[in-house]
């Protein structure tokens, strides 16, 4: 779940000045909706629902807060935030690697692109 918030928190923060906010508002609601979804069909009840999103919620804005500045920090900052939320790796570098990969793929493309199907359910 957690890399899954870095991904989603990354998409949000390259496309915040290009997209509208509508367009990402509707493409967060669309990914919180659909990971309450997930929860509902393991079984739990409607509380434990209500609990789960709301711990998945902060986690997701915290990600957000801490990568607001990514590209202006060092890789050895960006293993720091991983170490934060990601417990027993052995080497975070390869997640700083691999996000700076993902972040130059999204740069390369445009949001319309890769949500083309979503924004129109």
């Amino acid at each position: 779940m957690i890399i899954l918030f870095f991904h989603l928190g990354i998409l949000l923060r390259e496309y915040k000045n290009i997209e509208t906010k509508d367009n990402l508002q509707n493409f967060f609601d669309y990914s919180v909706r659909q990971i309450e979804l997930s929860v509902r069909e393991v079984g739990y009840g409607d509380a434990t629902i209500n609990k789960k999103m709301k711990e998945y919620v902060n986690l997701l804005f915290s990600i957000i807060d801490k990568i607001d500045g990514w590209d202006e920090i060092n890789n050895q900052e960006k293993s720091n935030i991983f170490k934060i939320y990601i417990e027993d790796a052995s080497n975070y570098d390869v997640y700083v690697n691999y996000f700076q990969k993902y972040t130059d793929f999204l740069r390369k493309n445009p949001f319309k692109n890769l949500t083309k199907d979503i924004l129109t359910l």
